[in-house]
């Protein structure tokens, strides 16, 4: 019997993806309607999970609440920033072992959707990119510009090694990988696209590649040939459409972000939604045999100094807050939500008959520490390194430095009143007149003058600068500098001769502390000692303290800040010991205070004015 060409075609799929099969491998591919997955249709049903905000202790257990949830696939964006944090540096090690964050994905039985565009936004400091982009005169980000372009080949070429190996095609578990990040919404050069399709495939990655978009930038982010995925739309009657129009009449559909809630920002109210907005809507995606990938199913924590920034001009600078609880389906700490429970019961009803979900393990032990006691401190002041002089002040970037606190000081003629304006400071400064403090500036509110009056004789004047996260999203990627990054003015006339001493405050553990230290209003670091004879997960209570950082035995927690709505910062089990731990504070506004406690649930909705 002579076989008709179509049905030859699939058999000849079965045969192939049988043959794969046994010897460990997969095949992933495209159909008219759907994916097709070892030769038969296969939705994805997936969340978004990002190995930084993580401990790498606990990805194995944030990988079986998604199997407890009924996902099938993981997706997790890469981030250039991590990975090479100055030039030609690259680090793949400790937290930032993506490669072995995807293995073990494998092993929980979970597939992975990978996005290391060297743009990620995903509310990232500088969306991703290192800081050091900046300092390569005439570099334009996102764009055919040639050092860009030479700078970003190599670090995917780095990803490559780390990750393309790993890809379905070669026995891996990677189904497919994205180019570039909703690049629609930002230009739509196609042949900026293809550059990257062409970079990716000279990496390694010759499997599934595909574009996503927001569903208005669609087809602008879109290149002809690859896939195009749509964020923040769940309606299959306008995706199907939307879909087919740029991809050759076919789909299959994949909704690469959908939105169960949102991140905040500080200053601003906690976002939270109700569950039951959106399980219908999860329920007729599914129906659709639409794929669909939660962002987030897990936030976690934007520890250390990675937070970004919104900003237009239509809208103040809005720097993002350390936890990225996102209001998603699995908490900060990893914990299951009425919203997990809900989106659970909907994705059962679409898993093949007689599949049955791991049961959800019960929530993770918690403790609460009635006092923590800080007999230990420093003042910033006292260790400030090396000053580097500059007639005008000098940014970050001219300091080659990336993060944290950068430490300006002057000598000004006393005998005066005036304003003192920092053109333009980013983001907050402390201001300090013969060491003692005399205000703060904060762009969040647009500031950036202050009144002072100055005693007679030579004034010492100190600012110090704190960068609160590079912008994320927008035409201003491409003006992020930090600290003071034009000039100086006091009482119209422009400050000359500074001395800047950089506090990238990347380690606290040589820090000479003082015992019975008494602080004196001006910033201070404080450090405490207490033991546990248990441990579990808990937050501690920054609600009396007023701005800073906190380091748990080493590793940087995130910042803290009184105007919330975050006034609690998590601490993940996998970090406290039994016996004996460390806890150091950079506090800028009240360097006073001295105690702290930890609570069992975290404060994530208290704003205060």
């Amino acid at each position: 019997m002579k076989l008709k060409p179509y049905l030859l075609s699939v058999l000849l799929c079965l045969l192939f993806s049988t043959a794969f099969a046994q010897k460990g491998k997969h095949t992933f591919a495209l159909s008219d309607s759907s994916f097709v997955l070892d030769g038969k249709p296969f939705v994805i049903i997936s969340g978004e999970m990002h190995y930084p905000r993580v401990p790498r202790e606990a990805w194995r257990q944030r990988m079986k609440m998604a199997k407890a949830m009924g996902l099938n696939t993981i997706g997790t964006y890469v981030f250039w920033n991590l990975h090479e944090p100055q030039k030609g540096k690259f680090d793949f090690s400790g937290n930032n072992d993506v490669a072995e964050f995807v293995k073990i994905a494998k092993e929980e039985g979970l597939w992975v959707i990978l996005r290391p565009s060297p743009y990620v936004c995903a509310e990232w400091e500088f969306g991703g990119y290192p800081y050091w982009l900046q300092n390569e005169k005439g570099l334009v980000v996102r764009s055919k510009e040639s050092q860009y372009l030479k700078e970003y080949q190599g670090y995917i070429k780095e990803v490559g090694k780390q990750l393309a190996p790993l890809q379905v095609n070669h026995g891996g578990n990677v189904l497919m990988v994205q180019i570039e990040n909703e690049y629609g919404s930002f230009a739509s050069d196609k042949e900026y696209l293809g550059i990257n399709q062409k970079f990716f495939k000279e990496a390694g990655f010759d499997g599934l590649l595909y574009t996503c978009d927001p569903a208005a930038d669609v087809e602008k982010g879109h290149l002809p040939g690859l896939l195009p995925a749509v964020n923040g739309l769940d309606d299959p009657a306008k995706i199907k459409p939307l879909v087919k129009g740029l991809h050759e009449g076919k789909g299959p559909f994949f909704i690469a972000e959908w939105y169960p809630a949102w991140f905040d920002w500080w200053g601003t109210p906690h976002h939270t939604v109700p569950a039951a907005k959106y399980t219908g809507k999860l329920d007729t995606v599914l129906s659709a045999g639409i794929s669909i990938n939660m962002y987030m199913f897990h936030g976690g924590t934007t520890r250390g100094f990675m937070n970004g920034a919104n900003y237009k001009d239509s809208t103040p600078y809005e720097p993002q807050t350390s936890s990225y609880d996102y209001d998603a389906p699995l908490d900060e700490a990893g914990n299951a939500t009425d919203k997990f429970m809900q989106f659970r019961t909907v994705i059962q009803k679409h898993l093949p008959k007689g599949t049955v979900l791991p049961a959800v393990p019960a929530a993770k032990p918690t403790i609460a520490i009635p006092s923590i006691e800080f007999k230990m401190g420093i003042r910033i002041a006292d260790i400030l390194p090396a000053a580097v002089k500059n007639a005008s002040p000098l940014t970050f970037e001219d300091l080659q430095q990336d993060y944290g606190f950068v430490w300006y000081r002057t000598v000004l003629e006393g005998g005066k009143t005036g304003v003192l304006k920092l053109k333009d400071l980013r983001d907050y400064a402390v201001i300090m007149i013969n060491g003692q403090p005399a205000g703060v500036l904060d762009r969040r509110l647009g500031q950036d003058s202050l009144s002072i009056s100055l005693p007679a004789g030579k004034v010492k004047l100190d600012i110090l600068v704190e960068n609160l996260g590079r912008i994320n999203f927008g035409k201003y990627l491409l003006e992020n500098k930090k600290g003071i990054t034009e000039k100086v003015l006091f009482a119209g006339s422009e400050v000359k001769n500074w001395e800047m001493y950089g506090l990238p405050m990347n380690t606290v553990a040589a820090i000479p502390f003082k015992s019975a230290f008494k602080a004196d209003h001006t910033p201070a670091l404080k450090k405490a000692v207490f033991t546990l004879d248990r441990v579990g997960d808990t937050y501690l209570d920054m609600s009396k303290w007023g701005k800073g950082t906190v380091w748990l035995n080493g590793h940087n927690l995130g910042r803290y800040w009184e105007v919330g709505p975050q006034q609690t910062l998590y601490i993940p089990a996998e970090w406290l010991k039994k016996g004996l731990n460390e806890l150091v504070v950079a506090e800028l506004l009240k360097p006073e205070e001295n105690t702290l406690q930890s609570l069992q649930r975290p404060v994530l909705s208290v704003v205060k004015k």
